[in-house]
């Protein structure tokens, strides 16, 4: 009923008295519109300059080229989507990128537009696709996520290519697979003999990591194959993308976190020493889900009673999906088809799985196959259990420290204790931020908190015309606003400390937070008139005193741009201040962090129940004034 053979079958003699085997639809189409000198006579057998080709490109490429081509695609668009569509400095202010909003005015919009106009495709394409991350952060945070959908699209295209995502579409399996070309192969001192406890190990850890979910803490991120990969390249090759680029003052500083995700990728890649694409074989809770999930496989690699027992297909399957007696391991098998390109005698085929057709017999010889251990799921289960209290233990007590700062978060973040939950640690907000004002943690929140995104005001604010974290973001840990919305998001509340403040502590005139924020567009600080001298007489002695800036709660949104002005010219350029005077902070009372609805809406209502107070208190003030004497009045 379905036959998949998308491989480039081996090259060799037809038997006497057979016809040779019958090129596919597309094979035929090719052969109508190509040069002849390009294909293969099947009679001599002779090769054809496009096996000759890929032949000197390597086995895989040449018996599965369909199957490298879709991989090589797939990683270009990655690296398209990270590098191009969100790398945010091909937009530039112009008088026509702007966006009208409700009340009026007009408000620069270059950021979101230019973003746009690349995204052809989504940004966090390949993040979505991944469905360990749409199911572990749903679990986590008891809520759905709409990566679920594409979760639930990639898994029905699984059911015709088991597996399909990691043997076509992955690019960090595309990535390792460079590395395994490059380096892997070359050292032979390293390789392991036979196969031991590692084999089951990717059930035990998504076990694990589906436990820490249901029990609220979110730990695919270090593990799922995505996010590993966007975290990896956002650590090391974008502040080289930014440095070359941009200027390496533009390169943050690294902490903690960096060196440890950048030692944990590299730790991926470097597994290949081991066994070529040990990662993908036996460590990616990604890749176990697609294997539980192949139980629904609707086609599966056959393999027909003439297999003359040869190995070639053992030795070039790249995810260890063929046992000992040549059959399929069908939950670890991507039907990338490499073994059926290298077969002598074309016995693989690739077919629905209720095909029996000319089978050979199973266990001849004996495979020993190596079954999941019922211990090795309890000490995954108890493994991640252990490090949820351990979580929930040092970020409780880092919370209950006295005054314990909390983090600032990106514009439209849900709620402290949801965002930990939906946050994947994958980095894509962080490239999409223009000037780097979203940066990873380290441990300051613990490990539950390690490389999510916090704005850093000291090395730059939140651009008004930008919206790129919540539109980029897979899990909607960051709600993807419109720019009319996220100008109405407030992050944190700006706080002048007034004993470093120059103005406050009568040390000299300084409104440079105060212009910044009418730059952009908020009008949240203003002027009051301090340590102005009096005379004798009781009056303002003219040119003394300074105006000292004083934020009003009601307008501010916490972007930061008022402390990033501060810390650059007081601290930095002129070394008058040991660190910003202006610091915004976050906390409850100073910011929005709703999971729905408008925060436009909540700023309306917010100024309709002051406008109601201060009626009341004017028509109170009314009737006191009635029964005051005029005197007094």
């Amino acid at each position: 009923m379905l036959r998949i053979d998308l491989f480039l079958p081996f090259l060799r003699r037809p038997k006497k008295g057979q016809p040779p085997r019958a090129p596919g639809r597309c094979a035929r189409l090719a052969r109508k519109l190509l040069p002849a000198a390009l294909f293969s006579d099947p009679l001599r057998p002779r090769a054809g300059l496009v096996r000759r080709l890929l032949k000197k490109i390597g086995p895989v490429t040449y018996s599965a080229p369909l199957r490298r081509g879709v991989q090589a695609l797939c990683f270009v668009l990655f690296l398209v989507f990270f590098f191009y569509v969100c790398w945010p400095y091909t937009a530039s202010p112009h008088p026509e990128r702007i966006v009208a909003l409700g009340d009026g005015s007009v408000w620069p919009a270059h950021y979101a537009q230019d973003r746009e106009a690349k995204e052809w495709g989504q940004a966090e394409f390949f993040l979505i696709l991944d469905p360990l991350v749409a199911f572990s952060t749903a679990l986590a945070g008891k809520a759905w996520v709409w990566s679920l959908a594409w979760a639930a699209g990639i898994l029905a295209v699984c059911l015709i290519f088991p597996r399909g995502f990691c043997g076509y579409l992955c690019p960090l399996g595309t990535l390792i697979d460079l590395f395994d070309w490059s380096v892997g192969k070359r050292v032979e001192r390293t390789k392991l003999q036979g196969d031991g406890w590692w084999v089951h190990l990717k059930y035990y850890l998504l076990a694990g990591i589906l436990a820490a979910s249901a029990c609220g803490v979110l730990l695919s991120g270090f593990f799922a194959a995505i996010p590993v990969i966007t975290r990896g390249l956002q650590f090391i090759l974008a502040p080289l993308q930014m440095g070359f680029l941009r200027g390496w003052h533009q390169v943050p500083p690294l902490n903690a976190g960096h060196y440890l995700s950048i030692v944990l990728f590299l730790g991926v890649l470097g597994l290949g020493l081991l066994r070529k694409r040990f990662w993908c074989r036996y460590v990616c809770p990604s890749g176990a889900v697609f294997s539980v999930f192949n139980v629904f496989r609707a086609a599966e690699r056959k393999v027909e009673s003439s297999c003359i027992h040869c190995n070639k297909c053992v030795e070039i399957c790249p995810f260890d999906a063929i046992k000992a007696d040549f059959t399929t391991r069908t939950a670890d098998c991507t039907l990338c088809q490499s073994c059926g390109g290298v077969c002598p005698t074309h016995a693989i085929k690739f077919v629905d799985r209720w095909d029996l057709t000319s089978l050979k017999k199973e266990d001849e010889p004996p495979t020993a196959e190596i079954p999941l251990d019922r211990r090795g799921f309890l000490a995954g289960t108890a493994a991640s259990l252990f490090t949820v209290l351990g979580m929930e233990h040092a970020f409780g007590a880092e919370l209950g420290r006295p005054g314990a700062a909390l983090p600032v978060r990106p514009p439209g973040s849900v709620p402290e204790a949801q965002f930990l939950q939906l946050c994947i640690r994958c980095g894509e907000c962080f490239k999409a931020c223009p000037n780097n004002v979203l940066q990873p943690m380290g441990f300051k929140q613990g490990l539950e908190g390690l490389w999510t995104p916090e704005v850093v005001a000291d090395w730059s604010g939140c651009e008004s015309s930008c919206n790129n974290c919540g539109q980029v973001c897979p899990t909607g840990a960051i709600r993807a606003l419109p720019l009319e919305e996220k100008r109405h998001a407030r992050m944190g509340l700006a706080v002048v400390d007034t004993q470093a403040c120059l103005p406050y502590a009568n040390r000299e005139a300084c409104d440079l937070c105060v212009q910044e924020c009418k730059a952009a567009g908020y009008m949240a600080i203003d002027y009051m008139q301090v340590h102005t001298q009096v005379d004798e007489d009781g009056f303002p002695v003219p040119d003394t005193g300074y105006l000292a800036p004083v934020v009003n709660p009601d307008l501010c949104v916490g972007c930061g741009l008022c402390q990033t002005r501060c810390y650059l010219v007081n601290k930095k350029d002129k070394g008058l201040l040991a660190m910003s005077a202006i610091v915004v902070e976050a906390g409850a009372g100073k910011e929005d962090r709703l999971t729905q609805g408008s925060y436009a809406d909540l700023r309306r209502m917010e100024a309709d129940a002051r406008a109601k107070r201060q009626r009341e208190f004017e028509r109170q003030q009314g009737i006191t004034d009635q029964y005051l004497p005029d005197f007094l009045k």
